[in-house]
């Protein structure tokens, strides 16, 4: 029997192959997969759709997210590969209202929609559905095993099997001492945080610190040359990065490879895929980004930082939730339950409450410090209320709509206050949620070199 390597498909993403030892997923909340797949041919493949179909002109860029312009070409590109039409066969899931519920689930229905034009696409190119679960109200991981074309949908938050002793709570000094262990993040880092901070930075002061140190420069290159970021030109210097992306792009840049070390970890506590717990950071910063420039209120580079930073208590905590997954699993099973809450219950401390802690002690500038607390509770930060009320819509509206990065949930029964805290209201929901660029997503598969959009 061979050993099956496991690929996660991102939002926005697909995987097209011959028969192979290889088991490709997608988790879905909001999100609609179809699994298609030619027995007789054996081929087949996997596609994770993120919404019905574009609201704004920035859908011609991106028709991978979309159902209506996605679901097609994954259909041609099967065809491409051997399969043959009418052996099709295809396994959708997904499309759920993900508790606890707001008003804006129900009035937007982005998973009933995506649900609605999958149907309806396949129907027309006179494809099977052979198993279907969609709507419901909790997310569910859609399977497809390549080898034998097998397709399974489970609860995304099934406990797993595991021995008494992964369940043992640690204590807060093995937290403790394991914020002590971790490896701070970079002076260069450091500065550069707090010359974003100051909103008055130049970027040729920042350039200055980022040619200090050669491990920074050359991620932040790599960065540049990535799924994550790569808009099709060759970017071999800094200069070339400023030209051809600009001043605000290559900050965003530099600030994501000066921090991108820290998230090297090498636990799958938080993260439900590999790499989750940086994409989620990362697509939350760009949301910030996002919502800085439409509200006027704050810097985007500051707003960036912000997002990219917010779960860094995450890091410290991720080998105990590793380490006492089924019991963190079987609490967040509770839709009334948020993460803080059975962190507090089962580790007896917050990401939140770390993440503070290790702000403070790296000596963060005073509004990521405060953000970092408070990006779950909003309410309650005073000195930097609209960049923490900014954070917090920022990531929401990612583990809301971008589900399958991380272990989260969020309640969104406030959005509406929240919103307008910041002068917004929830109309501008699609256009945020289709803002978005999907390469990040691209970016995460475990084999990325292979998943991307065909």
């Amino acid at each position: 029997m061979p050993i099956l390597e496991r690929c996660h498909i991102p939002a926005g993403a697909s995987y097209v192959s011959q028969a192979k030892p290889l088991v490709v997923n997608a988790a879905l909340g909001t999100c609609v997969g179809a699994a298609l797949f030619d027995l007789e041919n054996r081929v087949g493949g996997l596609i994770h759709l993120l919404l019905p179909e574009p609201v704004t002109s920035t859908g011609e860029l991106y028709p991978e997210k979309y159902a209506s312009t996605a679901l097609p070409i994954f259909i041609r590109s099967l065809l491409s590969h051997g399969a043959v039409i009418e052996n099709l066969q295809a396994v959708i899931a997904g499309g759920a209202l993900v508790g606890p519920l707001m008003a804006q689930d129900l009035s937007l229905d982005i998973g009933g929609r995506t649900t609605e034009i999958t149907q309806r696409i396949l129907q027309k190119a006179g494809i099977p559905i052979v198993k279907s679960e969609t709507g419901g109200f909790f997310t569910c991981r859609l399977s497809l095993n390549l080898l034998n074309f097998e397709a399974e949908i489970e609860p995304l938050f099934m406990e797993p099997a595991s021995s008494p002793d992964r369940t043992q709570v640690p204590s807060l000094r093995q937290i403790t001492q394991a914020m002590d262990r971790i490896v701070p993040i970079p002076q260069v880092a450091l500065k550069i945080l707090r010359l974003v901070d100051e909103d008055e930075y130049s970027l040729d002061a920042i350039a200055e610190e980022v040619r200090k140190d050669q491990v920074i420069s050359a991620k932040t290159l790599q960065l540049a040359n990535s799924a994550l970021f790569f808009r099709g030109v060759p970017i071999e210097t800094l200069d070339d990065a400023l030209f051809l992306l600009g001043q605000d792009f290559l900050v965003q840049l530099v600030v994501s490879a000066a921090v991108k070390g820290f998230f090297d970890i090498k636990g799958h506590g938080y993260s439900l895929c590999k790499g989750g717990l940086f994409h989620h950071s990362l697509a939350t910063a760009q949301m910030a980004a996002i919502l800085a420039a439409k509200t006027k209120k704050i810097s985007g580079a500051l707003a960036y930082t912000a997002g990219l930073l917010h779960d860094i208590g995450k890091v410290v905590l991720d080998q105990f939730i590793s380490a006492t997954y089924p019991l963190f699993y079987r609490n967040l099973s509770n839709p009334e339950k948020s993460v803080l809450t059975a962190e507090q219950e089962i580790l007896g401390i917050t990401h939140t409450q770390i993440g503070f802690l290790l702000a403070k002690r790296w000596n963060f500038p005073a509004s990521l410090v405060h953000a970092i607390q408070y990006h779950h509770e909003p309410e309650r930060e005073t000195d930097y209320s609209e960049l923490t009320h900014i954070l917090h819509v920022s990531d929401l509206i990612i583990s809301r709509f971008h589900p399958g990065l991380e272990l989260e949930r969020m309640d969104g029964r406030h959005l509406d206050a929240r919103l307008r805290r910041i002068g917004l209201s929830t109309d501008i929901l699609p256009q945020m949620v289709d803002a978005l660029p999907a390469g990040i997503f691209r970016s995460l598969s475990n084999t990325s070199q292979e998943v991307g959009f065909s």
